[in-house]
């Protein structure tokens, strides 16, 4: 007879538990969240004009006496339950500053609309997919003996590709600092597309607020060789925002070439430092940057948004660059279970975060990142709603709202108690996610069918 698990054994316990039920209904409240924040308190609903006792919610008489709530993490490495709530936020928050709704008028759509893409510049030749890795002709052997290039043709996922073909040559130092930098890069990126968008029609910078404004939405993307790239939804408005047509000089065609402008011109310097010198960071070479047409010309708009969702919830991890967790020492370096290139990279971090000079930049906080230091996502304050405006229309639409009714007051008194699950419960809320998953899917297949069926008898 085979022996239970300890995992088993805790599972059984749990379920076996008088309170299982209750225990059950707050796992799925939070979605069989992975690591559950645990809290004690009590909320006490109060008459404004009485002082009466309207209702009062304590968690004594709760399982273990606390409340679980999600832990909200975007990572889907970290919690794939709250990643996938994350993902689905972020999908609506972008898609409404391209299309309307949430507050944002759907006039926005016949607005200029770019989706752009930049990159980070070379530090160094890497190995490539397909046969772009091979030598050139008469390329000879770098300086430290080793050829420019390989004869292999590598497939995308070979994990060669994006690693230094001489890690002697790479400039370790210049990627990291471009990391730590680029969120400076991005402000000069966008101070310089309204800079040119003034000069082209020959305003005076400083009066671009009174005619347009420029919102965006941008999510940092790691690409192979663990440099991050930026995509961006970009749209110009009205002086006030997203209720305002912006002035009949704002076309597509001329923020197309604001953008080409300044992504080329844009520079941040860094401070000297004797080990590295002083460097002009830049973006790559490679821009690009495609019009979102109303007519349905170019990249589709729900493409786009679920695109930027897709990529706001991988952890560093999941795409190759770097771990999800802050590093406690160097010699935690060595045990991360990375590449050589990306340890390489962690070191740089290590070295470079212990001269004073870059002490400002916090770079062994930033080891795990490569040295990137910026949010996965950002937006402009006008670009659409907001992460807390959705999540409260959630919870109203679940009738969780915290809002107080008419005439009343809410007191709340919480503590943080713990985090997490034991094993047997990691195990049970895995099972209410998957649930909660296969239901949305099946739910989203259907509605899938009905406007299939409802689009044929249209024809």
């Amino acid at each position: 007879m085979r022996q239970l698990s300890e995992t088993d054994r805790d599972a059984i316990r749990i379920a076996q538990d008088p309170a299982y039920a209750r225990w059950l209904a707050q796992i799925t409240a939070t979605g069989g969240c992975a690591h559950p924040i645990h809290l004690t308190g009590s909320t006490t609903t109060r008459d404004v004009t009485t002082g009466e006792i309207l209702h009062r919610y304590v968690t004594r008489d709760e399982p273990g006496e606390r409340l679980s709530v999600r832990c909200r993490n975007r990572r889907a490495t970290v919690c794939a339950p709250c990643s996938r709530l994350h993902a689905g936020d972020t999908f609506h928050l972008v898609r409404a500053g391209l299309l309307g709704g949430k507050t944002v008028p759907t006039t926005v759509r016949a607005r200029p609309r770019l989706f752009v893409t930049l990159t980070a510049p070379s530090f160094g030749p890497v190995h490539r997919a397909g046969d772009r890795c091979r030598p050139r002709r008469n390329g000879g052997d770098c300086d430290h003996g080793r050829p420019r290039g390989c004869g292999t043709v590598h497939a995308s996922a070979d994990p060669h590709v994006g690693q230094p073909l001489c890690g002697n040559c790479y400039d370790y130092p210049a990627h990291v600092l471009w990391h730590a930098h680029a969120g400076k890069l991005w402000d000069r990126f966008v101070i310089g597309v309204r800079r040119q968008l003034a000069s082209s029609v020959g305003l005076p910078q400083s009066r671009f607020s009174d005619h347009a404004r420029l919102s965006f939405a941008r999510v940092a993307e790691y690409q192979k060789r663990a440099a991050v790239h930026v995509h961006a939804v970009v749209r110009l408005d009205g002086p006030v925002g997203p209720d305002e047509e912006p002035p009949a000089w704002g076309t597509a065609d001329r923020l197309t070439e604001a953008v080409h402008a300044s992504a080329h011109r844009a520079r941040v310097p860094t401070l000297y430092s004797p080990a590295v010198g002083e460097l002009a960071l830049r973006w790559g070479a490679q821009i690009d940057v495609r019009p979102l047409n109303s007519d349905g010309a170019g990249p589709d708009d729900d493409a786009v948004a679920a695109y930027i969702a897709k990529y706001v919830t991988k952890g560093a991890s999941e795409t190759g660059a770097g771990i999800d967790h802050r590093l406690s020492s160097c010699d935690d370096i060595g045990l991360a279970p990375v590449s050589g290139h990306i340890r390489n990279l962690m070191y740089t971090c290590w070295r470079l975060g212990g001269l004073a000079e870059f002490a400002p930049l916090h770079l062994r906080a930033w080891a795990h990142t490569l040295g990137y230091r910026g949010h996965i996502l950002t937006k402009s304050r006008a670009y659409s709603t907001t992460f807390a405006a959705l999540r409260a229309e959630r919870a109203t639409h679940q009738g969780t709202g915290i809002d107080d009714p008419p005439g009343t007051i809410t007191d709340a008194h919480w503590r943080y108690v713990g985090s997490g699950h034991t094993p047997g419960a990691a195990l049970l809320a895995a099972g209410v996610s998957e649930d909660l998953a296969a239901n949305r899917e099946a739910v989203r297949d259907e509605l899938t069918a009905v406007r299939g069926q409802l689009s044929d008898e249209s024809a």
